[in-house]
């Protein structure tokens, strides 16, 4: 089973629209999706600012997740990872919780994208799906 943790962005992004592509990871066979408090919180502030009608439906979506809760000042970064000090929160998360992957849209990962950190495998969201519907 994967274990796939989703940053903020993509947890919003499912949230945002009705029709988002990013729902389909709560679909999936075989995995099990997370993310952390941190990421949950972030979503909350930009979803009421951006579509506050979409409040439930990121409800629903969370009651479906594993939410993983540590205070980031908890965790840290593996050794030679650097990342901007709004993401380390993150990519420690989805270590910590022995995620599978992580799975994000923010740019600021695209350095490790593609690689293992601590054996988390970083990954944009639309490849995974496509890695998981045998088209990639």
């Amino acid at each position: 089973m994967d274990r796939v943790f989703l940053d903020a962005n993509v947890l919003f992004s499912a949230a945002y629209a009705l029709k988002s592509r990013m729902r389909e990871l709560w679909e999936l066979p075989d995995v099990e999706v997370l993310t952390s408090l941190y990421a949950v919180e972030e979503v909350q502030r930009n979803l009421a600012k951006k579509n506050p009608a979409a409040m439930p439906r990121l409800r629903d979506l969370i009651a479906r997740l594993n939410l993983c809760i540590w205070q980031s000042s908890d965790l840290s970064l593996p050794q030679g990872i650097e990342l901007a000090e709004k993401d380390a929160p993150i990519l420690a998360a989805a270590v910590h919780a022995k995620a599978s992957y992580l799975l994000t849209g923010d740019d600021h990962f695209a350095h490790l994208f593609g690689q293992t950190v601590s054996g988390v495998k970083i990954l944009r969201p639309g490849r995974y799906l496509d890695f998981k519907r045998g088209m990639g």
